[in-house]
């Protein structure tokens, strides 16, 4: 159902444009040198819709090249929280399934997950780019024996050009996931926005790297 997934990818995309211009309700919860985390209850699920906020010491090309979701890209390598990512099916040239792996975590407590989703890649005329993603069901991709089948809701990245600042970028990210399994909301509200700030700490070392 390849009219389905490629529905789904934009109604994700739009979530994301709203929950960029919506600046209501957010509250504040972890902030780094790389990021301020903020997060309100979800309207998809019953948990919590994260946001990061930072600036990258990169261009905007640099830090997509770092997040962009491709199989063989450089997210495997630097994000902690990402084990494995394959395209399942490439549904046009901006939409795919993809699966994601993630090790455990959290020491071990979260055990490794895995997650099905449809994404959505996407450049405005001022020059952002957007990555957009929601959870899918795929019939090449049946729940894994040594995996608990997690569950993101719409969520996803704007890297944003800064105007006059050809090498920094503003990425806004939004995270709204169900872990899945039976773990303690304590662990889930505290592993978040400590993810979130390992995220963009990793990914600025990453884009350094980058520019090396």
């Amino acid at each position: 159902p390849a009219m389905e997934y490629a529905g789904l990818a934009e109604a994700a995309a739009e979530k994301m444009g709203l929950y960029r211009r919506d600046p209501g309700g957010w509250r504040g919860c972890r902030r780094t040198s790389e990021v301020a985390v903020s997060w309100r209850p979800s309207a998809e699920f019953a948990g919590s819709l994260y946001r990061g906020e930072g600036v990258l010491p990169g261009s905007p090309q640099q830090v997509w090249e770092c997040i962009k979701p491709v199989a063989g890209g450089l997210r495997t390598k630097w994000d902690q929280n990402v084990k494995d990512f394959e395209v399942i099916e490439a549904v046009s040239d901006t939409v795919s399934v993809c699966r994601t792996t993630t090790p455990s975590a959290f020491m071990r407590i979260i055990s490794p997950r895995e997650f099905v989703d449809v994404v959505l890649i996407r450049q405005y005329e001022d020059g952002t780019m957007l990555s957009a993603a929601t959870n899918v069901e795929h019939p090449l991709c049946p729940p894994q024996p040594n995996f608990v089948r997690g569950f993101n809701y719409p969520c996803g990245c704007f890297c944003i050009p800064l105007p006059g600042e050809p090498d920094r970028t503003q990425l806004l990210s939004f995270f709204q996931t169900d872990l899945g399994g039976y773990l303690p909301q304590t662990v889930v509200d505290s592993f978040f926005p400590a993810s979130i700030a390992g995220f963009y700490s990793n990914l600025t070392k990453a884009v350094k790297a980058l520019k090396v």
